[in-house]
């Protein structure tokens, strides 16, 4: 089984979600939420701000911690065959920005940052991790552990 880490901002202003459009070769675009893998040794709270500034230009700052998400991706599930089964544990931060600019991620999968109406994003292909962060966001649950979401449709893992 491979395990990824990570974590991922839930920023909501002005009645709009800030996602980023993650484009790859294999796998096409689909819009997702800005964060990505904790480094050796670092600390979350500051991979979600770092992750950030990286994907959408926009610097933040952590609010509150939303939720925590593991989950388990059978391997008939991976993008690709052979793929073993993958643990992606997911941490959701509430941000809120400070400054900067949208722009898309120099170098990296993240082609542009745009802020969403809430109701439009049903319509999306997105990744899991829009819905999964969303929920918190919208409930405020009184654990911060994540139920799970079905992925389908135009929901990816």
């Amino acid at each position: 089984m491979s395990f990824r880490l990570a974590a991922y901002a839930v920023c909501v202003e002005d009645g709009r979600v800030l996602l980023g459009r993650h484009v790859s070769a294999r796998h096409g675009s689909n819009w997702t939420l800005p964060g990505g893998r904790v480094e050796h040794a670092e600390d979350p709270f500051d991979t979600v701000v770092r992750e950030v500034a990286e994907e959408t230009g926009c610097e933040a700052v952590v609010e509150r911690l939303l939720g925590v998400d593991s989950r388990v991706v059978p391997a008939a599930e991976r993008p690709a065959p052979g793929l073993p089964e993958h643990q992606n544990v997911g941490i959701f931060y509430e941000v809120r920005t400070t400054g900067g600019e949208l722009r898309p991620e120099p170098g990296g999968g993240i082609v542009e940052s745009v802020w969403t109406p809430p109701a439009e994003v049903a319509r999306l292909r997105r990744s899991s991790l829009v819905d999964v962060g969303l929920a918190p966001a919208r409930t405020r649950p009184a654990t911060v552990r994540v139920p799970p979401v079905p992925v389908g449709g135009l929901i990816r893992h």
